[in-house]
């Protein structure tokens, strides 16, 4: 009996750690994914003079308390209007919905957006609290499946900068006012030094 409910109590623990695991090798593949996007001449964003010896992004280490699974709010009502960027360019978007959910015992709604070009995935820019310390200062992104029902799974592991905090030749979507949050989002990828303007 003692050794069964031994096997038992090692098998909840090492499926835990598996599940722990999961989530955490999900954020190490997508940072090896995107250093190597930049590292890559054909694809990478960066100054030509820095991909060769790019080194790769500095990175949060993969956190579980900024997996959020956050209720979402369609809103079919919404109409397509022109997102202001750090240029003149004016894509076209929609807010798809919205996600309320809560981190660090403080509850967030943030708008979510579909470009009316481009709908493979959607679109969440945000800033928080890291932006012009650790993070560039126009904030961050994210790119999110379509979600099923009332749920919507938001992974501020899988954060990213716009190309405009590596080179001022892009033209880079600005985050809405209302997508602000007041903590320090400390997931996802960070800026290094050389970038930091």
């Amino acid at each position: 009996m003692h050794k069964l409910l031994f096997l038992f109590t090692c098998f909840i623990f090492t499926g835990s750690l598996a599940n722990a695991q999961g989530w955490a090798k999900k954020g190490k593949k997508f940072q090896a994914k995107l250093d190597k996007f930049y590292q890559d001449t054909t694809t990478s964003p960066l100054p030509s003079a820095d991909v060769i010896d790019f080194p790769g992004h500095p990175f949060f280490a993969p956190n579980k308390k900024f997996i959020v699974k956050a209720d979402f709010e369609l809103t079919p009502e919404t109409k397509p209007f022109q997102m202001p960027t750090s240029t003149d360019r004016l894509p076209i978007y929609r807010q798809y919905g919205i996600a309320t959910f809560e981190v660090e015992g403080k509850n967030y709604m943030l708008a979510i957006f579909q470009n009316q070009k481009h709908k493979e995935t959607l679109f969440l820019p945000f800033y928080d609290l890291t932006n012009s310390e650790s993070t560039y200062g126009g904030g961050r992104y994210i790119d999110i499946g379509y979600p099923r029902g009332k749920k919507i799974k938001i992974d501020f592991n899988k954060a990213y900068h716009p190309y405009c905090a590596y080179s001022d030749r892009y033209s880079c979507p600005i985050p809405p006012a209302e997508n602000r949050m007041d903590i320090e989002v400390k997931a996802g990828v960070q800026l290094a030094e050389k970038y930091k303007h």
